[in-house]
């Protein structure tokens, strides 16, 4: 399965496409603004990227660095692509541009509660049975708390306020409440 990445620009083919995706596959509460995700694309610490299958638009996937981290913001697959091995193609991707770097996202915890919960769970599984582990942090963004997973090594609570705070700038940073927790 051949992987490809272009940056997403407001002169992207896809840009439409990705842009619907994004609001399509994130609740209202888990969104950071678009126009502010795309101004932040002409910073070299971030990888807002189309994703292609065999040259076929399949998603979007939005990376922020920071010093030797890589934090997945946002990653969808379009609904059309998803159950046929792509997204675990994409990680295996990723997971080579990104070697040598503690790489890492968050997906809302496992709380068997929620409305959601076999999806939660189904995404947990994927993202073990593609090579990522439970860390030993739980984010909290806005009102929604999540467990991190990744590889290359875990993550101090201070690094990710630090990360989040370089991205967001000191305006924003004071406005969306961001903690993390060791568990």
């Amino acid at each position: 399965m051949n992987i490809e990445f272009k940056r997403v620009t407001k002169k992207l083919p896809e840009y439409k496409q990705i842009k619907q995706l994004y609001f399509s596959a994130f609740p209202s509460e888990e969104r950071a603004p678009f126009y502010l995700m795309i101004k932040r694309t002409k910073r070299e610490d971030v990888d807002f990227l189309a994703i292609y299958c065999e040259k076929k638009w399949v998603g979007m996937i939005y990376i922020i660095n920071y010093l030797d981290l890589s934090y997945v913001f946002y990653f969808a697959l379009d609904d059309s692509q998803r159950g046929q091995g792509i997204g675990s193609a994409v990680l295996r991707e990723i997971h080579k541009l990104y070697s040598g770097r503690r790489f890492f996202l968050a997906l809302e915890q496992l709380d068997k509660n929620a409305e959601n919960y076999a999806q939660r769970l189904s995404r947990s599984r994927f993202y073990l049975k593609n090579g990522l582990k439970k860390l030993s942090i739980s984010i909290k963004e806005g009102n929604v708390l999540y467990d991190a997973m990744g590889f290359g090594g875990e993550v101090k609570p201070e690094e990710y306020r630090e990360m989040m705070k370089n991205y967001t700038g000191f305006f924003f940073s004071k406005l969306y409440k961001i903690e993390m927790y060791e568990n």
